[in-house]
């Protein structure tokens, strides 16, 4: 079957992070099923859809299955005073953080439209958001051993500006990124980031000194994971 290329384009908004995480989980249980289907029955095997959604949530802490409990550094009353949320999810990595500020990108994509490769996707999704800080001339990279994209990757003064964590099944892919723009950086102060001890967090705000225009950059970072993943954008 020919590769889909086409990827539906949704912007949530400001959306709860429990609901956020069931609309990911329906439409990638519906890919997972076509794919199924089509394994099953390939005479008549069914094209697969790929989304790419962009969205912020209200605060919240997100730890992985891979993630230790106790890098969450505050109680229940902690979290109701911070006004803030927590829930264990399926994706992969530690314990980050999503707030308002932020764009959190969600690409649930059917790798077999694209590559099979889930080290390359990670990568690509990387240079995505390397590509976009350096059209604010803010120079990042990667940090070897680690995930996401960092500043001063190459000496003491190194901090993340854009964690990554995702879960893929049967190639299609859930869960994403989570890119400091003008992010409250204090949240960070109540976790111990991804489970890393000793490395600081960043934003594109604390790194310019000035807050940035959220939409502007988001259309940035979608020309650039369009043009490096070959994707054709369409908005639902």
């Amino acid at each position: 079957m020919q590769q889909n290329k086409i990827v539906i384009f949704e912007d949530w908004g400001l959306t709860d992070y429990e609901e956020a995480w069931a609309r990911q989980e329906d439409v990638f249980y519906k890919t997972v099923a076509i794919k199924t289907e089509n394994r099953n029955f390939p005479e008549t095997a069914k094209e697969t859809s790929n989304f790419l959604i962009f969205t912020e949530h209200p605060h919240v802490y997100t730890l992985g299955k891979s993630g230790k409990p106790e890098n969450l550094l505050l109680d229940e009353d902690g979290l109701q005073e911070k006004h803030a949320t927590y829930y264990k999810i399926n994706r992969g990595g530690d314990i980050t953080y999503h707030g308002p500020g932020q764009i959190v990108g969600y690409p649930i994509l059917d790798l077999d439209n694209f590559f099979t490769d889930i080290h390359l996707y990670l990568r690509t999704l990387e240079e995505a958001i390397i590509l976009t800080l350096k059209d604010y001339a803010i120079e990042a990279g990667r940090y070897e051993g680690y995930t996401g994209v960092w500043i001063d990757a190459d000496n003491e003064k190194a901090r993340k500006i854009c964690a990554m964590g995702v879960r893929c099944s049967r190639w299609v892919t859930m869960h994403g990124f989570a890119f400091n723009v003008n992010t409250d950086l204090s949240y960070f102060g109540n976790i111990v980031p991804c489970g890393i001890d000793d490395k600081d967090v960043t934003s594109m705000k604390r790194e310019l000194g000035k807050e940035v225009d959220l939409e502007d950059v988001k259309e940035t970072l979608k020309k650039h994971i369009a043009s490096l993943f070959g994707m054709q954008i369409q908005y639902s």
